[in-house]
């Protein structure tokens, strides 16, 4: 039974989208691609800078939220030939980690983080590092063309001395994409919108407020238009972004998301 017949998905994604596409096809929806996402570009300038603060022991945390920021940082003290110094120096800090796909990178290079998050989220990393007192402690916080709110107001009730790593740069998505997207998500064209990341719940919420359109828009989420989010993360966001019908999948994969997606809606075979 294909469990999405009928169905139209706006894909907010702009990368693996002919993947994600596919699935939902298989399944008997209609994809349509509308990337909100935006480009996220690695500040060369500073990576060197970060690199060489990590070598010189200057944090006793570091603090990863991504897989990618964790190989970057990486490959990028290799282009340094400073790889093998780069695993010692982690290895005698103390390491945090949140999501899996972070803690199997940290585990390629051999490393264990000593405080993970319990549920893949940033709320779940906050819980589990609240058993541990970073009052005064210097800390390296990686994140990847994100705002982490919920971690950086922790560290700072914490009073640790904390200093974010590997900063991007940012363009926003296209204005005519958005513009589109928002116009038909109010139209009622969609049944569910598929959001894969938090800049893509970040730009479409503060197009939707510019606009004027933004408690519209959130009116649409709960009555016309099903959020589907690709895990907790970006799940967590669209609640934070007053978004409460939210269907995710409990392990992070585009395709268990589009999966629960048709799941949803065939335990309610009347929508």
């Amino acid at each position: 039974m294909k469990k999405l017949k009928g169905k139209r998905i706006a894909v907010l994604a702009s990368r693996k989208v002919e993947e994600m596409s596919a699935i939902i096809r298989n399944l008997g929806g209609e994809p349509v691609v509308r990337p909100a996402q935006g480009t996220v570009y690695l500040d060369h300038s500073q990576l060197k800078d970060d690199i060489v603060c990590l070598l010189n022991h200057q944090y006793e945390w570091v603090i990863f939220t991504t897989g990618i920021g964790v190989d970057t940082l990486y490959k990028a003290a290799c282009e340094l030939e400073q790889g093998n110094a780069f695993i010692e120096v982690l290895g005698k800090m103390n390491i945090a980690a949140r999501g899996y796909k972070t803690v199997n990178m940290l585990k390629k290079l051999g490393l264990r983080p000593i405080v993970r998050d319990d549920d893949g989220s940033t709320k779940g990393l906050v819980r589990m590092m609240e058993e541990h007192s970073l009052e005064g402690c210097r800390t390296a916080l990686q994140l990847h063309g994100d705002p982490a709110p919920l971690l950086i107001e922790w560290l700072e009730k914490e009073k640790a001395q904390y200093k974010e790593i590997l900063p991007y740069l940012h363009t926003p998505p296209e204005t005519d994409v958005m513009e589109q997207l928002l116009g038909e998500l109010l139209q009622d064209v969609y049944d569910a919108a598929f959001f894969t990341s938090t800049p893509q719940v970040r730009h479409l919420m503060m197009y939707a407020d510019e606009k004027g359109h933004g408690e519209e828009l959130r009116k649409a989420f709960e009555s016309k238009v099903l959020a589907l989010a690709v895990g907790k993360v970006t799940a967590q966001a669209l609640h934070e972004a007053g978004i409460e019908r939210v269907v995710f999948p409990q392990n992070e994969r585009m395709g268990s998301a589009i999966v629960e997606l048709g799941n949803y809606y065939h335990s309610k075979k009347d929508i």
